[in-house]
């Protein structure tokens, strides 16, 4: 598990046990999810519109970052109660992006 800004030693240690010991995970998946996910919610507004109406054809190879948050979830699930409170702390920074309300639109009505 590479360090991760914001999760103590005990939390990454306990999330490095996880990694290796659920088989659907691997070691360095959460750290790569959380960046995964923090890269994307912080993308241009154009982006993610084109993402949403016709699909990401780099995700194939690349990972999936709607993918990587659920699995953010799943981990959150699995991790004790301290863990996991500090790792949705993390999240929930991204989460705050992604959930931001869209400015309106202005249209010159002249």
């Amino acid at each position: 598990m590479r360090v991760v800004d914001g999760l103590s030693l005990r939390t990454l240690a306990e999330i490095g046990r996880l990694e290796r010991s659920r088989n659907y995970l691997q070691p360095g998946d959460v750290s790569a999810a959380l960046l995964m996910w923090k890269d994307y919610v912080h993308r241009p507004e154009r982006e993610l519109w084109h993402d949403y109406e016709w699909g990401n054809v780099h995700w194939y190879c690349c990972g999936d970052p709607l993918e990587a948050r659920a699995l953010l979830d799943t981990v959150v699930q699995a991790l004790s109660p301290r863990s996991a409170r500090r790792l949705r702390q993390i999240i929930s920074r991204s989460d705050a992006i992604w959930n931001r309300p869209t400015p309106p639109y202005i249209v010159d009505g002249g």
